[in-house]
């Protein structure tokens, strides 16, 4: 198993992919992100029995689920009996595919597949359904119940999107944003990751080289840069999309960080 040189953020789970602690930075303003309240993963499916355990022992009040319906019922989530936390999903569809197996359509090589993912993150901020459950995600974390995760399929795009974009309204510097969305490269047994997606997205698009498969199962700075690039064409600004779209008014930036600054 290969762990990230911020080992201390990753819980080393057999069967959740990319579990983490995304607190831990400085914010702007002043002292650091949390510690210990904000989680991200990929899906839980394959969790194991110890997994649950240790994600039970974090009292997590919040689950936001990024995927769509066919993405939860294909993939449910394993719980713990003591699971009692809220879930707050989309009731649809989010996304037609989870990303990376959507970016990999008519895939060739390497090259292609960097452009791919830099499309997809481009159009990724502008999707209605995602819209929307993002507007729950900073709700439900400026209402300061507790610990909270966030997760997609992989945890890595929808996920990376979400915690980026938190990370600014917190008032993280955009490199400490950048490492924590480049964390899903190093972060826990990462050929398992690679493995998994291998076998969904060729079963879709058929064969594929291993090489461009763990470009799609990875992160790239292009790919966060095309996000932010994208929204700063329509928007002006990221601060500008968080609160004109995000509903991440001056109020609800100011109850963010008084629950998850210190």
């Amino acid at each position: 198993m290969i762990i990230s040189p911020f080992d201390s953020r990753v819980l080393p789970l057999s069967g959740v992919h990319n579990f983490r602690d995304y607190g831990g930075y400085p914010a702007a303003s002043g002292g650091q992100v949390r510690r210990g309240v904000l989680y991200r993963s990929g899906q839980h499916v394959e969790a194991s029995d110890a997994d649950l355990a240790v994600i039970a022992a974090l009292d997590i009040k919040h689950v936001v689920d990024l995927r769509g319906q066919s993405e939860r019922r294909n993939y449910p989530c394993r719980r713990s009996d003591s699971f009692a936390a809220e879930v707050i999903a989309y009731d649809g569809e989010t996304a037609a595919l989870a990303p990376h197996v959507e970016a990999a359509e008519g895939v060739l090589d390497e090259a292609t597949a960097h452009a791919k993912m830099e499309a997809l993150y481009a159009n990724l901020p502008f999707r209605v359904p995602l819209i929307s459950i993002l507007r729950r995600y900073f709700a439900a974390l400026a209402e300061g119940k507790g610990a909270s995760l966030v997760h997609c399929l992989a945890g890595k795009d929808r996920t990376g999107m979400a915690v980026a974009l938190l990370h600014h309204a917190l008032g993280v510097h955009p490199d400490d944003a950048m490492a924590d969305f480049l964390l899903t490269n190093t972060a826990g047994n990462i050929d398992a990751r690679v493995a998994a997606g291998a076998q969904t997205i060729r079963q879709k698009w058929g064969p594929m080289e291993d090489s461009t498969i763990r470009i799609l199962m990875g992160v790239d700075e292009r790919y966060l840069d095309a996000m932010r690039k994208a929204v700063e064409r329509e928007h002006g600004s990221l601060d500008g999309f968080l609160a004109d779209v995000l509903e991440v008014d001056s109020a609800r930036r100011s109850a963010l960080r008084l629950h998850l600054v210190e």
